[in-house]
């Protein structure tokens, strides 16, 4: 059984899965800029409104990902405490997109529940928009184009999820989002194996053991409801628009995944023949293993252990 715990644990880091510091920086830095932007906007254009900002989604849940296009993105909730104007989501919506036009070349694209500015470095930011309206002890509400505003909170998730997570948990779902920007064909979004992951987690001393059982019970899971509720408000389903297609292409992919990550872990005892299993699945990214058995590779250290112990009589 060939063990690539090691190359999981690399491919969750630098060069591979995650984000370097100097651009988390630079966004960090376009996302403060930003922030800064909206507020003067708002002060000279619509002074009744004042927005406050809270960073939502992957990069505070520590599950943000490198995509093998070499992109990022961060997610800050735009929120305003009252609507004294009584204007519909998509106004709100406009006069955010309005405020951060200009701030790159590209113009910011008014998306169905956020406003999206890219830029060139090589991430985007997403401005969701909510609104408390009437209480701001209750739940906010997402402004939706031309719908109007529903229930949701990004917080109540980040704190749903930091009592479940854990470091293992974080990198599982790291590798489950680069199985699906791998793959792409409108496989699951990033929220949507986040939350398949928190059901489904199975713990283990070694990652690529751990990623293989959580796969398992994922499938099992949607077999018998194919379902992804979100376990805080709105608490919709987020599998409820998937179209026949849609839903088989994942389930085929699940299928293949699986068949894989068993073969790698349980059958297969050379680790660069298992490590190009798991490859076919998270993509060239992946690193590859040294051409060696594992029994191999265990038997010249156990027999390197007892060839430098000293005979009994000679140990003080």
């Amino acid at each position: 059984m060939a063990n690539c715990n090691k190359l999981f644990r690399d491919f969750d880091g630098e060069g591979y899965l995650k984000v370097p510091e100097s651009k988390i920086d630079s966004l960090n830095d376009s996302d403060e800029n930003a922030r800064n932007v909206i507020r003067d906007h708002f002060e000279e254009n619509h002074p009744k409104y004042k927005p406050k900002f809270y960073r939502q989604g992957s990069k505070e849940t520590g599950c943000m990902i490198r995509t093998k296009d070499d992109t990022c993105d961060l997610d800050d909730g735009v929120y305003f405490k009252s609507n004294p104007d009584n204007v519909t989501s998509t106004t709100l919506q406009k006069w955010v997109k309005e405020a951060v036009d200009g701030i790159t070349d590209s113009t910011p694209a008014h998306r169905k529940k956020c406003v999206t500015l890219d830029f060139k470095a090589g991430y985007n930011i997403d401005f969701p928009v909510f609104l408390f309206d009437k209480d701001i002890n209750q739940h906010p509400k997402l402004a939706v184009k031309d719908v109007g505003f529903e229930e949701d909170d990004p917080k109540e998730f980040n704190d749903h999820f930091n009592e479940k997570s854990s470091a293992q948990l974080v990198r599982v779902i790291r590798f489950l989002k680069a199985w699906c920007d791998y793959k792409r064909q409108k496989m699951p979004s990033g929220l949507a194996m986040t939350i398949l992951a928190l059901n489904n987690f199975q713990k283990n001393d070694r990652d690529d053991i751990s990623l293989k059982f959580t796969l398992i019970e994922i499938e099992k899971a949607l077999k018998n409801n194919f379902t992804c509720i979100m376990p805080t408000n709105p608490k919709d389903d987020l599998f409820k628009d998937y179209d026949t297609d849609r839903k088989n292409n994942f389930l085929s992919n699940l299928e293949s995944f699986i068949t894989d990550a068993k073969s790698a872990v349980e059958d297969e005892k050379n680790q660069l023949k298992a490590s190009k299993l798991w490859k076919k699945h998270l993509g060239d990214r992946f690193p590859e293993g040294k051409d060696e058995n594992e029994e191999t590779v265990r038997a010249a250290s156990l027999t390197g252990i007892i060839g430098n112990q000293k005979p009994f009589r000679e140990i003080q």
